[in-house]
């Protein structure tokens, strides 16, 4: 039980919630990138010693952990997993980063290599079918 304590109490609040930070907060009211386009299979990859550099020295915490992750190639959909942050602010993040030439991105293959239309429309008929 919570001692008392002035304020209100949330009740959508639990005890291991922890710090709640607004996403908005994290990329400073900032809905997009300021370049690029990240794709969520997108590949990311810290230059080397990013996390190190005197450039680095001024990021956010989570600017700090996106080149720690990066150190070998992330998605940016696992990037987002890892960080518990919504996909739209991890792509500022990484517009920021790829902005100061601390993040390379790898765009996935092109759609030349996923199945014709009538395999797919097969699998689906499949899968009603169940």
């Amino acid at each position: 039980m919570r001692g008392e304590a002035s304020g209100p109490q949330h009740d959508w609040l639990g005890d291991d919630a922890g710090p709640v930070v607004r996403p908005y907060t994290v990329t400073g009211g900032r809905v997009r990138p300021v370049t690029g386009g990240f794709d969520l299979m997108a590949f990311v990859l810290a230059a080397p010693g990013a996390a190190s550099s005197p450039d680095a020295a001024h990021l956010q915490p989570e600017h700090r952990a996106i080149l720690t992750m990066a150190e070998d190639p992330v998605s940016v959909a696992e990037l987002a997993a890892g960080l518990n942050q919504v996909v739209g602010v991890v792509r500022v993040l990484l517009g920021d980063l790829l902005a100061a030439g601390l993040v390379a991105m790898h765009e996935p293959s092109t759609a030349a290599h996923f199945p014709e239309d009538d395999v797919l429309q097969a699998v689906v008929n499949g899968l009603r079918a169940l």
